[in-house]
């Protein structure tokens, strides 16, 4: 089923529980191309992250292809760097850019064939997104861990000041939980009442030098998180596309009520690859081609490959 015919599906009027189904199936055929996409891109040019990407790929392919209100235009999404009018994602982990731009490319942002310059010379698709030569749907450089939520606020007032109702989302890994910049920007947001803004944290519980709770343990965030004045909500099952649908339907009903939204998110690292799964070994190692060929066997080529 191409592209086109999956937006189609995603925004068709839900009568039944039937349909519903089938929608979160769609879902999960979207997000094993994904998949595909992030193993191929990086084996590709030998360089990158791959273990956080799998990990993440059910949020990000429920948020743009379920959750988030994009400027349409014809059935086809229109990039416009202010976002008026429209729900906004800022990656601060921006070591899983794979991911991002897969969605991307795969949501008709840009082209589905730029994929296979990712991390090459010249390339828009660089390690870290960056607005590099005006490329679709990235508002930010990211990457420097500890600065994406201060820009999601900074971007959730400017919606509030201009009426705009629609929504600010932001993800950050759980190792970016030991920069002190998250914590003063945590701090701010209840204390402004930034209730227009939907945090994720991708509790993984690895990081690129070992276990997060061997480098610098995080302990309870969200108890941390609920003390800093945030509503705190959990999605355990945060490889299921069902339970993260249903947990992004629910912050949305958090949001709006004079506080920020929190969204504890439990992933697999390298979920779906079952030789890279849980392993920090796979935070930033590329596949060799035996690799890449038993990781492409275990995902379903939905959408065709780049």
């Amino acid at each position: 089923m191409g592209s086109e015919n999956l937006i189609q599906l995603y925004y068709a009027p839900r009568k039944n529980n039937k349909n519903r189904e089938m929608e979160i199936e769609q879902l999960e055929k979207v997000a094993a191309q994904v998949r595909r996409d992030i193993v191929r891109m990086v084996h590709g040019c030998q360089s990158g992250h791959p273990g956080g990407s799998l990990g993440c790929t059910d949020l990000l392919v429920a948020l743009y292809f379920e959750r988030m209100k994009l400027n349409e235009k014809d059935g086809k999404v229109v990039f416009e760097m202010d976002g008026k009018g429209e729900d906004l994602f800022f990656l601060s982990n921006g070591h899983i850019s794979p991911l991002l731009y897969s969605v991307l490319a795969r949501k008709g942002y840009f082209p589905v064939a730029e994929m296979a310059t990712f991390r090459k010379l010249n390339s828009r698709l660089q390690g870290h997104p960056t607005p590099h030569e005006h490329l679709e749907g990235i508002r930010i450089a990211s990457g420097s861990l500890g600065q994406g939520m201060s820009v999601a606020i900074g971007a959730a007032l400017s919606k509030k000041l201009n009426n705009d109702s629609s929504l600010v989302y932001v993800l950050m890994g759980d190792g970016e939980q030991q920069e002190g910049q998250v914590w003063e920007a945590a701090m701010f947001a209840p204390h402004h009442k930034v209730d227009n803004l939907i945090a994720i944290v991708d509790l993984n519980g690895q990081q690129i030098d070992g276990p997060t709770a061997k480098v610098m343990d995080n302990r309870d965030l969200a108890a941390k998180y609920e003390a800093f004045g945030w509503e705190v909500m959990t999605i355990e099952e945060g490889n299921d596309m069902a339970a993260v649908v249903k947990g992004l339907y629910e912050a949305k009903s958090k949001a709006g009520h004079a506080k920020p939204v929190m969204i504890i998110l439990h992933t697999g690292m390298g979920y779906g690859v079952d030789f890279m799964m849980g392993s920090h070994k796979w935070h930033g190692v590329a596949p060799n081609d035996e690799q890449l060929a038993a990781a492409l066997a275990q995902l379903e080529e939905s959408l065709g490959d780049y």
